[in-house]
Parts: C-alpha cells; sequence; structure tokens
C-alpha cells in the first residue's frame, strides 16, 4: 500500500517512477515485461521445494530483471519495500553494481528478525540479537513450523553473512523511533544511515464526517499478536462498554466462540470501503490492543482521518503515533488496565472526545499530508543522491 502512495505523491509532483515487483497472473501494469516470475517455494514436492529454496534468499532471476529495468530506465535513485522473500535483496546488488543509490522502507522487522515481528508464541521475542538465528528454529517462531522456521532461520544467516542489506542499502528509513532504535539495538549505533519517514497517506480520501458514537471499535486481522483476546478480557471487566470488533482471520472461529458470553460485545466479520465507514463513524473511539511492536498502524491513521480518539497499547510506534494529545495508552496484555481505559473513554463527555478526535485529524493533516511528506521525502533523496 505505501508502495503505491510514495509512487502517487511522486508523480503527482511531476517525477518519472518505474515500478518493480514480482509478476502475478492477471497483473497489468507499466514495465511488467521486466517483472520476474517470484520462486515458487511452497507448492509442489519436497524436492522442487528444495531445489527452489535458494530463490527465497537470493533470487538471481529478480537481480537480472533489475539489472534491465534500470538500464532502460536509468532511474536517478532506488527506493525498496518489503522486497523480502519473493524479489529478495539480491536487487539491491543489481541497483549497486549500476551505480545508482537505494533507500530501504522497513516497514517490519524483517531485516534483524527471521520472522519479521519480534514476536512468537505470545511473548515478545529478542533471541536472534547477536546473529543468534539458530533461535528461530529453536522457538519455531515462523507459523510455529519447523520447516518454515528452519528456511527463515538460512535466509537470515545467509544474508547476514553476505552482509547484503548494509552493504548496498545507502539510507534505511523508519516510520517509527522504536524501530530505528530497535535496529541499531541488534546491529550496533551507527552502523547504517538511519532517516525517518512517515508512511504517506492520502488523508482527504478517508476523511469521514465527524461524529461521537457510542462503542469502541476495533478493526484488523483477527490473529494472536494484535491482541483481541486481551480486548475480551477487558470488555469482561467493563461489560457497561459496548464493543464492536470488524475483522477476519485465522483466529475468527476461536474469539467469536470466546465472545458468545459477552453481551456488550458485538463480532461483525470484515467489513471494507464504505461498510467499514460507517462503523468508523459510529464509533466513540478505536483501539489498537496489539500485543507485538507494531511499526506504524495503518488503522490508526484510518482512525485519525474519522477523528476519533485512539486507545493503544504500548508496544512499537503506536504511543509515538497516539502522543499525549490524540488518545490513551495502556499496558500493553494488562486486561484490567485497558478495562479501566475503556470505561474512562464512555465516562468522558462527548465534547471532550470530539476535541480529542479533532486533534487527531489536524495532526493527520498537518504531519502527514502529501505536502509536508514530500518535502521530507525528497531531502532524503538528496542526501542518498549527494
Amino acid at each position: 500500500m505505501f508502495f503505491h502512495e510514495v509512487a502517487r505523491m511522486l508523480r503527482a509532483n511531476g517525477h518519472e517512477v518505474a515500478m518493480m515487483s514480482c509478476a502475478e497472473p492477471g497483473l497489468d501494469a507499466a514495465g511488467v515485461e521486466f517483472f520476474p516470475e517470484a520462486v515458487d517455494y511452497r507448492n509442489g514436492g519436497i524436492i522442487k521445494r528444495v531445489l527452489n529454496f535458494p530463490g527465497m534468499i537470493y533470487n538471481r532471476g529478480a537481480k537480472a530483471a533489475m539489472a534491465r529495468r534500470i538500464s532502460e530506465f536509468c532511474p536517478d535513485i532506488v527506493h525498496a519495500f518489503a522486497i523480502y522473500v519473493r524479489l529478495t535483496p539480491a536487487i539491491l546488488e543489481a541497483a549497486k553494481e549500476a551505480g545508482v543509490p537505494v533507500v530501504l522502507s522497513c516497514n517490519d522487522y524483517k531485516h534483524i528478525c527471521p520472522n519479521y515481528k519480534l514476536f512468537h508464541h505470545g511473548k515478545i521475542c529478542d533471541d536472534c540479537k547477536g546473529g543468534h538465528f539458530y533461535q528461530a528454529l529453536r522457538n519455531r517462531c515462523c507459523h510455529d513450523s519447523v520447516a518454515f522456521s528452519a528456511a527463515s532461520m538460512v535466509e537470515a544467516y545467509v544474508q547476514d553473512g553476505l552482509d547484503i542489506w548494509r552493504r548496498n542499502v545507502h539510507t534505511f528509513l523508519f516510520a517509527s523511533k522504536f524501530m530505528a532504535e530497535k535496529t541499531e539495538e541488534f546491529w550496533g549505533k551507527g552502523r547504517v544511515r538511519i532517516d525517518f519517514l512517515r508512511n504517506p497517506f492520502d488523508v482527504a480520501r478517508h476523511e469521514i464526517t465527524p461524529n461521537v458514537g457510542d462503542y469502541v471499535l476495533y478493526f484488523g486481522r483477527l490473529i494472536e499478536e494484535k491482541g483481541v483476546d486481551v480486548l475480551l478480557e477487558a470488555a469482561a471487566l467493563a461489560p457497561d462498554v459496548p464493543i464492536v470488533i470488524v475483522g477476519d482471520g485465522p483466529d475468527q472461529a476461536r474469539l467469536n466462540a470466546r465472545a458468545l458470553g459477552l453481551a456488550n460485545v458485538r463480532m461483525v466479520g470484515p467489513a471494507w470501503g464504505d461498510d467499514l465507514a460507517q462503523y468508523l463513524h459510529g464509533a466513540r473511539a478505536v483501539v489498537v490492543p496489539s500485543l507485538w511492536h507494531e511499526n506504524f498502524p495503518y488503522v490508526i491513521l484510518q482512525a485519525f482521518a474519522a477523528s476519533k480518539p485512539v486507545i493503544g497499547s504500548s508496544r512499537g510506534g503506536i504511543p509515538e503515533m497516539i502522543g499525549d494529545a490524540r488518545g490513551w495508552t495502556y499496558q500493553a496484555s494488562d486486561a484490567t488496565a485497558l478495562a479501566t481505559v475503556l470505561r474512562q473513554v464512555v465516562q468522558l463527555p462527548n465534547q471532550k472526545i470530539a476535541e480529542i478526535g479533532a486533534d487527531a485529524l489536524t495532526f493527520l493533516r498537518e504531519e502527514l499530508s502529501d505536502d509536508s511528506t514530500y518535502e521530507r521525502l525528497i531531502a532524503i533523496y538528496r542526501k542518498a543522491l549527494a
């Protein structure tokens, strides 16, 4: 999503932008003839998957395709996003060999963590710090699978051994100070160039007429690290607080069953577009109860665009986004603390909720407008080009 938003913003300011991705059936995009095939390491027999596995770590076909794309388009700079597993960091070497500087937006922790989340089996995890990637296999941290965890362990060892990230990226871009500090904690302070760029967000397209509703809204994936279990536990402790949960995911059936005994909770399944906008319009506040270190949650941007305060856990970049004026934070995984905040939110006067929501929207317009984001992005590009 942010990949396309950056391209949209650059084109709107008169820049030529060429996209690079892996080819997929039915994909219709300019330059698709340059897109390499993604290596299939999930399907087929064991021999086929083993033979394809090296391409997950270092996709030589993608590197060659990137070299052709650079030769044809002659870019001044390459801006990379989420290139793991499919394009792989091999494309960074193609840029390096062509003398084109690379900036890499890091929206998760894959550059330092084999499973990209610093989280597994219900807990925060830093076990791989110091290059101890064997811990990924020991913890079965990737899909709770020995095979996937072993593959991710090997991937991390190879890419770390080649120093493929630090050697080929001019500047690492982070949307939160937390992720930047965590990267330096793993790699060492000052070992790479770091800069900050909040992910662009088309505020006007997501704005909703302000309204103070009566329920607290969760929307997003129904999966362990999102903390919906903690939200349901808090709902049981605050039965006077109406809560609506929008979303689907691998834990949907289990969470639906758990919510059956809670009269104040409505599980409504997935919703997008206008349907989601209606739930946002009717909400009093949005809750983001994440257990993992979320970097820059898109749901918070959507909440702010709808003039909604946010109740967020104290993990990752969430407290940075909420600040002191746009909502409330609580100690992650503490259902009692969350219940206290939920009760506080429903007891506040509507005017106060409206004021906090207005501050959230103002923050979004000022800090994440196309103009301010573009100005910051071009300053970063100029540093790399210099």
